[in-house]
């Protein structure tokens, strides 16, 4: 089986490619008192992504190899994730990991599971000597001000080269840009949002619900 057409799939990472959040497991265990309140914010709509960060990365406290160790040791993708990739290879579609979490942790659960050929796009932590880290936003839309990573101007940015987007997502920084894509699928509080806004998209569990879609008769053929 070889699509006809170029397709580009797009996946979140933190709670998507992989099952755990893996962000908001290592600011559990590596800040000091005070981003539960952030997050609380941030869940709200008071701030965006954007602001979080940059309040929490003064709270942390872990060293680049502690963080390490605790992700190496908690965090892994999905269990259907790396079978689902070889299929997007055999098939001839493309996949690239769009996440407003950490490039270091990202990196790490990719490497764990031989999957560090994978594109991803995330903000990036700059390891301090010491203890903690400052975080930059090299994907930042500074028109909107809300996500660290504005995943639609990168999914706007590939998407001329293809001629379907699927987008996998899961959270609130998935809202917006799937808006953009041509196909959905989604869980959590992506799913809730689409369904308020009775747009359409696909329900899934996980990536094995994902790849038995993709399998199914007539479905590549219709995108």
């Amino acid at each position: 089986m070889h699509v006809n057409r170029k397709i580009l799939i797009i996946a979140d990472f933190d709670g998507t490619v992989s099952p755990m959040d893996v962000g908001y497991e290592v600011l559990q265990n590596f800040t000091g008192r005070g981003w539960e309140e952030i997050d609380r914010a941030y869940c709200s709509g008071e701030i965006g992504s954007k602001e979080a960060y940059s309040r929490i990365a003064a709270l942390i406290r872990g060293t680049r190899e502690e963080m390490s160790d605790h992700v190496r040791a908690h965090a892994r993708v999905d269990p259907h994730f790396v079978s689902f990739y070889a299929f997007c290879r055999k098939t001839g579609m493309d996949l690239r990991i769009l996440s407003d979490g950490l490039d270091f942790y990202i990196d790490l659960v990719l490497q764990k599971d031989g999957l560090g050929d994978i594109p991803f796009f995330s903000n990036v932590a700059r390891f301090r000597d010491g203890r903690g880290f400052a975080i930059e936003f090299p994907e930042w839309n500074p028109e909107c001000d809300r996500c660290g990573t504005c995943k639609s101007l990168i999914l706007q940015r590939l998407q001329p080269a293809y001629d379907r987007v699927i987008y996998i997502g899961d959270g609130y920084s998935d809202v917006c840009p799937a808006e953009k894509a041509d196909v959905v699928f989604a869980k959590g509080i992506l799913y809730e949002a689409f369904s308020k806004k009775r747009l359409p998209c696909i329900r899934y569990r996980d990536f094995e619900d994902i790849q038995r879609h993709f399998q199914h008769d007539g479905f590549l053929a219709s995108l």
